[in-house]
């Protein structure tokens, strides 16, 4: 009896770690598909941003007569450009964000922003692209090029403006704008290809494991991780890694025609200054003065399409900043160790 009792509490304690492993699983599914259909346009006018900043640092500055005059001027100029946009309506700049990663997983949100935009935009109308992007994987770069194509297709100006960096796939997707523009110290460039990775056969013959790899077609696997690399291998590898540089070049060439592409096309990168001279982008700035000005005598709207992300998403997004703050604590780490 005692035996059957143990037994019988042994299986009730397994029967209820399954099914809580089961909940968990349905609900994350459940969570993952509701999630996954959420999302929406979020639009904001930018020149209304301004506005209030404008008002807000003229109530602390101003104060009695003076402020009461500030808002008369101001309800004035409002007046002014509410007829103004009766009898002409002003031209319109819708403003995307792009910040890229390896898989350039922003080009979700992109391809809805532009379709969004390309909805109601008009040949008056204009695009600009805040874009900071490292590079990364060559078909995710690659497609979120051919969203931008778009925009240049339908004829509608688009601007590209980096702050930070547009290098690699980066470039890719700056270079189908009409018109780059840069600041002084932004990154720009890298026009070229990368493959790399490890190779572990040596480690695990050494402690005799053998790696098995079958395929049907010569070269449905070169390079590998595990296996013995051979000089066709690596041949075959480059061979497929310049064909992906040229069709770089070409892209590059097709929307800067003016470019010395084979001057630039060395993977090497240039700061705004340089990049400027060598005709990378053309003009240098930042998008804080470009949009400022713009909204002078357009309606800027910027577009953001918020994709939620699924559970499993959440979870590796707090694994990937868990692991960029530590990667950066160490790296603060190193550098007072240097200095001190």
């Amino acid at each position: 009896m005692e035996f059957l009792y143990e037994y019988g509490m042994f299986l009730a304690k397994v029967a209820t770690i399954v099914i809580a492993i089961v909940f968990v699983i349905i609900m994350s599914i459940g969570l993952g598909r509701k999630e996954q259909s959420e999302g929406g346009l979020q639009v904001r006018k930018l020149n209304d941003k301004y506005r209030e900043m404008a008002t807000a640092l003229r109530r602390a500055m101003l104060s009695g007569s003076a402020l009461r005059a500030a808002r008369k001027v101001e309800k004035a100029e409002k007046r002014k450009a509410s007829k103004s946009a009766r009898d002409k309506p002003r031209r319109r700049a819708f403003v995307l964000d792009f910040r890229g990663d390896i898989r350039a997983t922003g080009v979700a949100a992109l391809r809805e922003e532009i379709s969004a935009v390309l909805a109601v935009a008009g040949g008056d109308d204009e695009v600009v692209l805040r874009l900071e992007n490292y590079g990364g994987a060559v078909h995710e770069h690659g497609l979120a090029a051919s969203q931008l194509e778009r925009i240049r297709a339908r004829g509608v100006r688009l601007t590209a403006v980096v702050d930070k960096v547009a290098a690699s796939g980066g470039y890719l997707m700056a270079c189908v704008a009409n018109r780059i523009i840069a600041a002084p110290f932004a990154v720009i460039g890298s026009i070229g290809v990368l493959a790399q990775l490890p190779n572990f056969h040596r480690a695990l013959e050494s402690r005799g494991v053998d790696f098995e790899q079958v395929t049907a077609g010569r070269y449905k696997r070169t390079v590998t991780m595990f296996g013995r690399n051979t000089d066709e291998d690596r041949a075959k590898l480059k061979e497929e890694l310049e064909e992906v540089h040229l069709l770089f070049k070409q892209a590059v060439t097709q929307h800067r025609p003016d470019l010395d592409v084979e001057q630039v096309a060395t993977g090497e990168h240039w700061y705004g200054t340089r990049a400027k001279e060598l005709g990378l982008v053309d003009e240098l700035g930042s998008s804080d003065d470009y949009l400022m000005k713009l909204a002078d005598d357009a309606d800027l709207f910027h577009i953001r399409y918020r994709v939620r992300p699924t559970l499993t998403q959440r979870v590796m997004g707090s694994m990937d900043e868990a692991g960029a703050s530590l990667e950066a604590w160490l790296a603060q780490r190193g550098r007072e160790r240097m200095y001190r």
